[in-house]
């Protein structure tokens, strides 16, 4: 990722275009300069007291360290985790629901399934609006879309009455069957905002207007949680750009990959919460495409949890019901797993004397102890130091230094208490956490139906590459690639990404060529949809509209998602769409029935603008000889050994060597495990064989 230096007339026009993604520890930066492809990175610790506050201090660190200057930046975009912090720390506005009179339980019932069927002590999270919040108007509205009962306007008067006197500051006005019409929400909201214009009101329908009212109504309930913060926060964020001078318009990564503006993200704020975590990924798709590797395992490891996904012929995956914290959000989203472990996850004793690593994090105030914040329990981090994999080098840009006597203090309290040598109490830490991610994996795998040994890992994050060779060593996979810059790849991920809206419809329509024209019409209503959009972007160029349809089988209850080629809907071709599904069909589950009558659910249409058509330089190849700057002991697992440490800064093209080894730069740590072949590809990525 590394370029040339500008001249000096490219210089006087520059143009730079930012990625940036704020992390639980780290805010992380990748700024482009476009006319000469030079690349500036950089990470700055978190301030959650004053969340943005760190953006600025980058902004200005960019500067004094890179000869950058804001106000010749035409692209910024920006990832945060102020939405999905809201709902995991249950810090979100106080929200009351109106709904339909006896439907009032339908968020404490949800699909009446525990999160863990097996466990004597598992326990449903307590809704994010509470039972004595909750409303129901008299109102009904048929599945045809006729209305039966229209809405007691005194209920209304009421119940917004009720909920200002209990402290809401907000409402969400969720009824039946409004995906089929949603006049009753919008006359309610038009009410709300009559009677009491200081609350703020969603309804299901303007939010994700789909079947299955729980679903609806939990989207809906998520967005309205985190509007106030995310809503503050990004007005903020906007005064600070304009003050630092930033003539380009803020952008927002989105869950589904792509982006839209910091205006749509004051309203749709629910579109935003698993941005970080997708940014990830598009940025980890965007550079397997450049290195030409089809089939990827990504593995994004920060200070609290450990994330991973697929990417397939260089796409990501797609999916929906993704979990933020305890509650499933049912929009599309770029298909992660997450489990509770990263760098800053605590290990701990626990009564019976075992040793468990996480989910609880040290985050970045006061951090792993090694940083010396103040933090005194022992991380995933404090183990790498312990075993001497890190500490040999500053971390995160110069803005920490390894104070390795306070690891091997905050890992020596959890040795005396197991009556083990502190470097096997390390060991074992890194053990636990390695194991608790191959089993994330194995799952992700079996979902998918894939087998790992063709996949090479990714590893990224500022602790992804600490731990990916050893999780590919017990996955069996036989190659790791890491970027040049791994722990910068989720910034990265926003300067490639696009714009992309998602739309969809419900519309129950059995599969046949009589109901062929109404599906088209309901397309082409979505893609008049995803143009406007488009527009309301800023977007003039070309659009790309893709489509799919959620579909079953007549007498199933949840259905699949089909990709659909626009030409089979011109052509009227109701027979390439059945074998389209069935295909799908015998993919996730092994049979089909090539007879049996198929059901369509949903249509759906993505809106695709295309971002910039970024490049990084590209170097041939030359063997060159490889010196390692020194030699450091690490406790491999056995013993301590004394193995080759490499600065990443010098390592070319064509550069080789073997494991085990420590390569040290700004950003990260790499650790190659024994049996290792280490090579620098022509993009600067770090691929890493196994011997068989």
């Amino acid at each position: 990722m590394d370029g040339a230096i500008a001249t000096d007339e490219a210089l006087k026009k520059a143009d730079w275009k930012v990625g940036v993604d704020i992390g639980g520890t780290f805010i992380d930066f990748c700024a482009l300069e476009a006319n000469s492809g030079r690349v500036a990175s950089l990470k700055v610790l978190t301030t959650p007291e004053d969340p943005g506050a760190e953006l600025m201090t980058g902004l200005t660190l960019l500067a004094e360290r890179e000869d950058f200057d804001a106000t010749h930046m035409t692209r910024f975009v920006h990832g945060t985790t102020v939405g999905i912090n809201t709902i995991i720390q249950r810090k979100g506005a106080p929200l009351a629901l109106f709904t339909n009179a006896g439907f009032e339980d339908v968020i404490e019932l949800a699909r009446l399934r525990m999160p863990d069927m097996y466990s004597l002590f598992c326990a449903r999270p307590d809704p994010l609006i509470s039972r004595d919040m909750v409303f129901g108007i008299p109102a009904r509205m048929r599945a045809d879309g006729n209305e039966s009962q229209a809405p007691d306007t005194a209920a209304v008067k009421s119940a917004v009455a009720a909920a200002k006197a209990n402290g809401a500051q907000g409402i969400i006005v969720s009824f039946l069957h409004s995906w089929r019409n949603a006049a009753q929400e919008t006359s309610v909201k038009a009410a709300i905002a009559r009677l009491a214009p200081d609350l703020f009101v969603f309804t299901s329908a303007e939010v994700w207007p789909v079947i299955r009212e729980y679903e609806r109504s939990s989207t809906a309930i998520l967005n309205g949680y985190v509007h106030p913060r995310v809503s503050g926060y990004l007005t903020a964020l906007e005064e600070r750009l304009k003050h630092r001078g930033v003539p380009a318009r803020p952008m927002l990564t989105k869950s589904n990959g792509g982006l839209m503006n910091a205006a749509e993200g004051k309203r749709a704020c629910v579109n935003m919460l698993l941005s970080g975590t997708a940014s990830g990924v598009i940025g980890a798709s965007w550079l397997a495409r450049q290195a030409g590797e089809d089939k990827v395992l990504t593995l994004d490891i920060g200070g609290t949890s450990a994330d991973f996904a697929l990417i397939i012929n260089g796409e990501p995956q797609f999916g929906t019901g993704e979990l933020i914290g305890e509650f499933p959000l049912h929009i599309p989203s770029v298909s992660v797993s997450s489990i509770g472990v990263g760098g800053g996850s605590i290990a701990s004793v626990d009564a019976q004397g075992v040793l468990r690593v996480g989910p609880e994090s040290a985050g970045s105030t006061p951090g792993p102890a090694c940083y010396g914040r103040g933090g005194e329990r022992a991380t995933v981090t404090d183990a790498m130091v312990v075993c001497g994999w890190l500490g040999h080098s500053e971390m995160a840009y110069g803005q920490l230094s390894i104070e390795t006597q306070l690891a091997h203090r905050a890992v020596g309290e959890l040795a005396m208490r197991l009556g083990r040598p502190v470097e096997q109490t390390a060991q074992a830490i890194l053990d636990i956490a390695v194991s608790e991610m191959f089993v994330e994996v194995e799952k992700l795998a079996s979902r998918a139906g894939v087998d790992l040994r063709d996949f090479t890992l990714m590893p990224f994050g500022g602790g992804g590459p600490m731990l990916g060779a050893f999780l590919a060593r017990e996955l069996g996979i036989k190659r790791v690639m890491a970027p040049r810059r791994p722990g910068v790849v989720s910034a990265l991920g926003g300067l490639v990404a696009d714009l992309r809206g998602d739309f969809i419809r419900t519309i129950f329509s059995p599969l046949s060529g009589a109901s062929l024209p109404g599906i088209c019409e309901a397309f082409e209503a979505l893609a008049q949809e995803g143009r406007d959009w488009l527009a309301a972007q800023e977007h003039d160029a070309a659009a790309q509209l893709t489509l799919s349809c959620d579909m079953r089988y007549f007498g199933q209850s949840y259905e699949i998602e089909v990709v659909l080629s626009p030409q089979w809907l011109a052509d009227g071709d109701a027979a390439a769409i059945e074998q389209a599904f069935h295909r799908t069909h015998e993919q996730l589950y092994d049979f089909h029935d090539p007879d049996g009558a198929i059901e369509l659910v949903n249509v759906r249409l993505s809106a695709i603008g295309a971002g910039p058509a970024l490049s990084f330089p590209e170097t041939e190849e030359i063997d060159v000889p490889t010196h390692p700057a020194r030699r450091v002991p690490v406790y491999t697992g056995l013993t301590v050994e004394t193995i080759d440490l490499h600065d990443r800064q010098t390592l070319a093209p064509g550069s080789a060597f073997h494991g085990p080894a420590v390569v040290v730069q700004e950003d990260t740590t790499f650790a190659l495990p024994a049996g290792t072949q280490a090579r620098v590809d022509r993009h600067l990525n770090l691929v890493l064989t196994f011997a068989e």
